[in-house]
């Protein structure tokens, strides 16, 4: 006849239970933005919006010296725009924030100017997106502190977003600029 016999194993941890966390970052509501945090990340949302809907109207309107270089810029700024709106949008929802990327929203609250109708040259559209850069940027430079101050995580998003954004404003205007004398 066979005995079993029970091993005692030396492990003397408790069984899992599932993650301890504060009732602030709990796993079924995890951590809330405030209203502040929430209304920050949605100035940024809107202008990478209208940025990516801007960027394809230059893209399809631009005519001129360059048309293909320019034309192959903006659709990368647009590809991240899209990208960073994506990502910003996606925090909100991971913090309980609801994000509002509606056209008229978008048009209500968006930083950047409108941008002009029909065929723009290259040079007026390079000048043209390289302002809206540096306002997109300039969005993101302004609520930055308040957001690192709620929220590290999502002040490391704006870090990419003004890096890479700042990176394509350089580049955008660097095409019209003349060298400086030494």
């Amino acid at each position: 006849m066979a005995t079993s016999t029970t091993t005692s194993t030396k492990n003397k941890r408790k069984p899992a239970h599932g993650a301890r966390l504060t009732d602030e970052q709990n796993a079924e509501s995890g951590f809330t933005a405030t209203k502040a945090l929430s209304d920050n990340l949605q100035k940024v949302l809107v202008d990478l919006i209208e940025l990516a809907s801007q960027g394809k109207q230059a893209h399809w309107n631009v005519v001129g010296t360059n048309f293909r270089d320019t034309h192959l810029a903006l659709d990368e700024i647009i590809e991240s725009a899209r990208e960073f709106a994506d990502t910003i949008a996606e925090r909100m929802r991971a913090l309980h924030a609801l994000p509002d990327g509606r056209s008229d929203t978008v048009a209500e609250s968006t930083t950047l100017p409108e941008f002009p109708q029909g065929e723009i040259a290259t040079t007026e559209v390079i000048d043209l997106v390289t302002a809206r850069l540096e306002d997109a940027v300039g969005t993101c430079r302004d609520v930055h502190d308040a957001v690192d101050e709620e929220d590290p995580t999502s002040a490391d998003i704006l870090h990419a977003v003004i890096e890479k954004l700042e990176q394509y404003a350089w580049m955008m205007s660097a095409e019209n600029r003349t060298p400086k004398s030494a």
